[in-house]
């Protein structure tokens, strides 16, 4: 007991210590609290999604630290140094009777965040931050390339008129036929992990970040070449955004080992799961949406359903060593629950959703059938719209490779080898032709009957001059 009594005495002077080093930190001569470690990740967390300068809320700008200190359409200073009661952003976020103006449409601050806030005004509003987080690219002011950007990301809209490429910090809408540039979508997310048409193609969903320091989920209106609405989430890039059938859900997957699902409308978020013990890179919806099936670096793939978030059931098998690596890829037949995934086996697999057996170990039971391997790993798998055909692509040692087959008897229609490992393969409707791209930053359109090269474009301009070099 005595040696019990000691250690219990010393963990409550370690922890007496910890908080009168974190009291004395928030409060010195002007430099105890951080506008970068401390209210920057608060402004990202609530503000920047709705104040930035693809969506500038109210005229104001947040994610720019001069535009954030002026304030916006109220013409009022947002931040006045050393004075947070003449601070407009302080009335804004400051809470009465259960409600605050800012963040719109949402919960308030907390108490400790707007105090945080008010001290560090108080202190003097001094920007701390690097150089490297200032926001360089905006939709007046899109990047400039020296070379092609390494793709992640292809998808046709559902009319077949447009392809959508992921880019650096952003969005590359071309002409599906490879003819031309038709819009740029530029946010606050440097990498672009997934770019997904809605069902009628009305939007596109967004998932990405900056690794490391931000996850980013973008929602953006293809008629009017708006940003809906972003909401920023965790502290790394996000992977795998699909849409629900009736295109009221938008899915993704965090490097946390989590699952999530919110509401385009208002973007609550109506499912979180982390049944996952890797990061989770791609999801898809059931046909009906009351499902959600997802894939991770865990080697396995998970069913949850969406209405009350639970884990259901992993639908491959779990016999150690029977899955020989993670999972990157999974779509879903267009008319029925059954599952195309790919990962690092190189093998392309199709699955029940639902299993009508009792689960031994030992079994892969779901598993219907397998198709023609591609050369090192998977990173992107799809069905044809009707379901006929599927394609794959991998990459191995600096070569990709792209082989078609037929879904029911799973032969091999056509193969093509490309340089630089294929991230991303997609589907034109017409069913006649894919898209294959990833590290040569080179879009290849495929015919599917052939394997023949239609066209390759890079989808940006090229600047020959870099910026300084003159100097």
């Amino acid at each position: 007991m005595r040696y019990l009594s000691s250690a219990l005495i010393l963990i409550i002077a370690s922890l007496w210590n910890i908080a009168t080093l974190a009291d004395d930190e928030a409060t010195p001569d002007g430099t105890g609290i951080s506008y970068y470690k401390d209210i920057r990740p608060i402004f990202q967390s609530h503000c920047q999604g709705c104040h930035q300068p693809a969506k500038k809320g109210g005229e104001y700008v947040m994610t720019d630290f001069s535009m954030m200190l002026k304030g916006g359409a109220s013409e009022e200073a947002a931040i006045i140094a050393g004075k947070p009661d003449e601070s407009f952003l302080i009335s804004l976020i400051t809470e009465v009777d259960g409600q605050a103006e800012m963040p719109k449409g949402k919960k308030p601050l907390s108490s400790v965040e707007v105090d945080l806030i008010r001290k560090w005004i108080e202190q003097g509003a001094k920007n701390d931050a690097p150089a490297s987080t200032q926001l360089k690219y905006s939709m007046d002011n899109p990047p400039v390339y020296s070379a092609a950007p390494v793709i992640t990301s292809l998808d046709f809209s559902s009319d077949g008129k447009y392809l959508a490429i992921s880019g650096y910090h952003e969005v590359l809408i071309h002409h599906a036929d490879g003819s031309g540039l038709a819009a740029r979508l530029v946010g606050m997310s440097e990498r672009i992990e997934t770019a997904r048409f809605s069902p009628d193609s009305s939007k596109i969903a967004v998932t990405g970040g900056s690794p490391g320091r931000m996850g980013e989920l973008q929602v953006w209106d293809i008629n009017n070449i708006s940003l809906l609405f972003a909401q920023t989430i965790g502290y790394d890039t996000l992977y795998g955004a699909n849409w629900s059938p009736d295109g009221k859900l938008i899915s993704y997957g965090c490097p946390d080992n989590t699952s999530h699902a919110i509401q385009v409308q208002d973007g609550k978020e109506v499912l979180f799961n982390g049944a996952h013990d890797g990061w989770v890179l791609d999801t898809v919806f059931s046909v009906n949406g009351d499902h959600l099936v997802t894939v991770s670096r865990d080697r396995s793939m998970k069913l949850i359903n969406v209405p009350t978030q639970r884990f259901i059931d992993n639908v491959t098998s779990i016999t150690p060593g029977a899955l020989k690596g993670g999972l990157n890829s999974v779509d879903r037949h267009p008319g029925k629950d059954e599952l195309l995934c790919g990962g690092a086996d190189g093998v392309p697999k199709v699955y029940k959703m639902f299993r009508d057996k009792a689960r031994r170990i030992g079994d892969d039971f779901n598993l219907i059938r397998a198709y023609p391997g591609l050369q090192g790993r998977i990173f992107s798998t799809q069905f044809s719209k009707d379901g006929s055909k599927i394609v794959s692509g991998s990459s191995f040692n600096g070569v990709g490779q792209v082989k078609i087959a037929n879904y029911e008897d799973a032969k091999e229609i056509s193969s093509v080898d490309l340089d630089g490992g294929i991230f991303s393969v997609a589907f034109h409707p017409d069913g006649n032709t894919i898209a294959a791209a990833g590290f040569s930053g080179k879009v290849n359109l495929i015919e599917v009957a052939t394997g023949k090269i239609i066209k390759s474009f890079v989808p940006v301009n090229i600047e020959t001059t870099v910026a300084g070099a003159e100097e």
